[in-house]
């Protein structure tokens, strides 16, 4: 049996661009379907979405026969959470909220086996050796790990240079949310200093040689990022799609009906 290839890191080696969606609906049906809509990656969100180990373990071998890479958000920076995550299939991990280059290195060293990390070793119960069947697994998984790193402050963006260089960090991605609110502009990724400051990363970030990424849900921003080079952008979440579509159709089908009462909504 062969070690998965990961084509998103192979594609971020090559410097190709790559488009993805925001999961957190927690649910493998969804996932399944989203996994065949033609994006090239899908996230699936451990932080803020509901989601626990299950679900995430469900959603990947939900997304697994398509053509279309899974990526996992973690809750946070934490080599239990870490490895567990790997253990269950995850080749790709976004780790959220690195503040600096020594956050990086530990990101990094908690998804490598000893002596080069400090990830565990649990290969014959885990679903990411086919239960020991992919020979010389602990010595070539590293290989096909793919480490995503979240800049989201203030003050990580003052240490971006360090935390971009840190070895096996194979993309950055910018949080423009958090961002954001550090800024003092809550809701308002759009504000123009919050602009400057994602397109000043961006550029920081390609200078050090490494794949920088975005979640930005306006079509014609998210192109501008991609023509600036972001190499991995997400450029839509399901459950904002999803909500925004229904509420749409209702809204129709209540001004061109007649008869039919107003809406029901107290929102």
């Amino acid at each position: 049996m062969q070690l998965p290839a990961n084509p998103f890191k192979a594609a971020l080696r090559d410097g190709r661009s790559q488009i993805g969606l925001w999961l957190g609906l927690a649910s493998p049906y969804s996932a399944e379907l989203l996994a065949g809509a033609g994006f090239d990656w899908l996230l699936i969100d451990g932080e803020h979405a509901p989601n626990e180990l299950n679900d995430v373990l469900l959603q990947l071998q939900a997304i697994a026969p398509y053509p279309c890479h899974p990526i996992v958000r973690a809750a946070s920076n934490d080599p239990v959470r870490i490895k567990r995550l790997l253990d269950i299939g995850a080749q790709t991990l976004m780790l959220p909220m690195v503040q600096n280059a020594d956050e990086a290195a530990r990101a990094v060293a908690a998804t490598r086996y000893p002596p080069r990390g400090i990830r565990g070793v649990g290969s014959a119960l885990a679903r990411a050796s086919r239960w020991n069947r992919v020979p010389d697994y602990l010595t070539r998984a590293d290989s096909e790990i793919c480490v995503l790193v979240q800049v989201e402050t203030r003050q990580a963006l003052a240490a971006l240079e360090g935390i971009a260089a840190t070895d096996d960090v194979d993309g950055v991605f910018i949080g423009p949310a958090d961002l954001a609110a550090d800024m003092g502009h809550p809701g308002r990724p759009d504000h123009p200093d919050v602009r400057a400051a994602m397109d000043d990363a961006i550029r920081r970030i390609r200078a050090q040689g490494k794949a920088a990424g975005i979640l930005m849900a306006d079509e014609a921003e998210a192109r501008r990022l991609l023509e600036l080079g972001a190499r991995f952008v997400a450029v839509g979440v399901d459950t904002t799609l999803l909500a925004r579509r229904a509420e749409a159709l209702a809204a129709a089908f209540r001004s061109q009906t007649p008869g039919l009462p107003p809406s029901p909504s107290a929102y």
